[in-house]
């Protein structure tokens, strides 16, 4: 591998969509994560169901997986993808305190899906914070990051440590 390039800024400086018509097609997965932190009680609250605009868990579950098949109209010059498969997995995580979201995103195809996997995390973390805000506005999310891809031309990658 060479000198790393910005592969959507053309020769210019101009924004660039990538041609991956010559590419070939092979399995891709990305994994993302991200988290949001919250009052103890808040937690409490969504893991009870007791939150006031319902189910925060399951909704920010379908809100990402929804994300994932958008983020060719969100992000300017991804590619529409037909994905195979998505999940979104959301745990109580008692030491934030908080709720971890991991999300995964897969297809056969000539580019990868990182930037779906990183969207459904974003997305179902929005969606916790819109769902409980009327009782934590001082949630936060962070920890976006990609965790591992797999397939395409530059190989595998796996974070190393977080």
């Amino acid at each position: 591998m060479g000198k790393p390039t910005l592969t959507h800024i053309g020769g210019s400086g101009e924004a660039n969509m990538v041609d991956v018509g010559d590419k070939t097609e092979t399995v891709r997965i990305a994994v993302a994560e991200g988290h949001v932190r919250m009052k103890a009680e808040t937690l409490a609250l969504i893991l009870e169901g007791d939150a006031k605009k319902g189910d925060v868990i399951g909704t920010a579950r379908l809100a990402g997986i929804m994300a994932a098949k958008q983020t060719s109209n969100l992000i300017p010059l991804c590619h529409p993808l037909m994905l195979t498969k998505v999940t979104v997995d959301i745990a109580p995580d008692p030491m934030l305190p908080g709720l971890r979201v991991e999300a995964l995103a897969k297809l056969t195809g000539r580019t990868g899906v990182e930037m779906e996997a990183l969207t459904a995390v974003s997305v179902a973390c929005l969606t916790i914070y819109d769902m409980a805000k009327a009782a934590d506005r001082e949630m936060a999310i962070s920890g976006i990051q990609l965790v591992s891809k797999s397939g395409g031309r530059s190989g595998d990658y796996r974070r190393e440590g977080n």
